[in-house]
């Protein structure tokens, strides 16, 4: 039997407690935060097919269920459109009939309560150093003077991890040259009389001739009331796993520009980038709420290191930026891969060391495809060439009036 230390509860640190714990392997939690409720903020996140996987392997069943029930569909695929709102594709990409292998947008606050229910998790501990001892164990100092003692030790503790600094100094994270400003718009009968029913109802790209501008639905598929009478149903405590996730259905936003070009009051500077956009989305934008900027860090590409019992997992060793909403996914799949190898090595069918060196290798090949795929959109968004940009929406426009292509570019169907 081994004992698993993970630092840090996000999302990619508490999925794999839960697949650990559902494995029967000995975890526990350590987390900076003084309170479980401390991240609530922000939008809905998109989970993709590989995360719902990752979700659907590391859950117990109950509780994949309750992200089922409380959760929403982004729509019918994703389509492309220019500044004007005249659409040059539609990337349809049916759902596929299992959730497991589905797009879902979950509501943070759900997600959080779920992911932490029945989880041994220390609230207010900041990781500041480990060692590694001659018997073969790890031990994590805290700020507050604890310690806790365990046989591997994932640095799952973000951006600015701890854990990351020490095994790998040389690592360092950067600030990518875009910049975000997000918002979001509240589906009442009073807007969807007035938005483009395509803003509405699915994901859009809006690719103008410079800047980027992304969209998103999120939509509940049960009502609050519904949802919460059949996770009672489950032998959950529904006002516990809803709790601060009655938030509106909404419209969200992201506008992505060059660093260099930002300068004032986030909705004021996208207002002024956009003055001659289609007046719905400028309205989208002049009418939204909680407009704020989001600065972008990316990690440049690590090579591989002499695997140990100390490893690590999503943001502290892959950051990206958000453009794409690949970072969470990209997490939760890290999750999914390391709870196989160390249930694996608790049940002796592989050993500690060669386990996580086999994780780390397929880790860091996929998050750092999904680095150069967030990058790569960035780029898109921020380049200041309009033949380039002019390329791009040609050939979306190409794709859009070729299905063959579609298909043979997007796997579209």
């Amino acid at each position: 039997m081994i004992h698993v230390i993970v630092a840090g509860g996000g999302i990619g640190g508490l999925c794999l407690a839960q697949g650990l714990r559902r494995s029967g392997v000995s975890v526990t939690v350590y987390e900076r935060d003084n309170t479980p409720d401390a991240r609530l903020q922000g939008y809905r996140l998109n989970i993709e097919p590989v995360g719902s996987a990752a979700l659907h392997e590391c859950l117990p069943a109950e509780l994949w269920e309750t992200l089922m029930l409380t959760g929403g569909d982004p729509g019918p695929g994703m389509g492309v459109l220019d500044e004007h709102l005249n659409e040059l594709m539609l990337e349809r990409g049916a759902q596929a009939a299992d959730p497991a292998d589905s797009t879902h947008s979950l509501s943070r606050a759900t997600l959080r309560a779920v992911l932490l229910t029945g989880l041994d998790v220390r609230f207010g501990k900041e990781l500041v150093r480990y060692e590694r001892t001659a018997a073969g164990k790890v031990v994590a100092h805290f700020a507050d003077g604890d310690t806790a003692i365990g046989d591997v030790l994932v640095g799952a503790d973000g951006v600015r991890s701890r854990v990351r600094r020490q095994l790998l100094p040389h690592a360092e994270t950067a600030a990518a040259p875009g910049v975000g400003i997000g918002g979001r718009l509240p589906l009442t009968e009073e807007t969807e009389r007035w938005l483009d029913p395509r803003l509405a109802t699915r994901k859009n790209l809006v690719l103008p001739v410079r800047d980027f501008l992304f969209t998103a639905v999120f939509r509940r598929r049960n009502k609050p009331h519904e949802a919460e009478a059949r996770i009672a149903g489950l032998g959950l405590d529904p006002e516990l796993l809803t709790r601060g996730a009655a938030d509106q259905d909404y419209v969200m936003w992201a506008f992505v520009a060059h660093r260099r070009h930002y300068a004032g009051e986030p909705r004021a500077f996208v207002e002024q980038r956009i003055a001659d956009w289609h007046p719905v989305l400028r309205r989208l934008v002049r009418e939204s709420e909680a407009v704020e900027r989001f600065d972008f860090t990316a990690m440049a590409k690590v090579r591989p290191w002499p695997s140990t019992n100390v490893t690590l997992l999503g943001d502290a060793i892959h950051a990206m930026p958000p453009v794409g909403g690949m970072g969470g996914n990209a997490a939760l799949h890290d999750a999914r891969l390391l709870c196989r190898a160390l249930t694996d090595v608790d049940q002796g069918r592989a050993e500690l060391v060669p386990a996580i060196a086999a994780y780390e290798s397929e880790m860091l090949k996929a998050g750092f495809a999904a680095v150069s795929e967030s990058m790569r959109y960035l780029w898109l968004a921020i380049l200041p060439s309009r033949s380039v940009r002019a390329i791009a929406r040609c050939f979306f426009r190409l794709c859009g009036l070729v299905p063959p292509l579609r298909r043979a570019v997007f796997q579209d169907e």
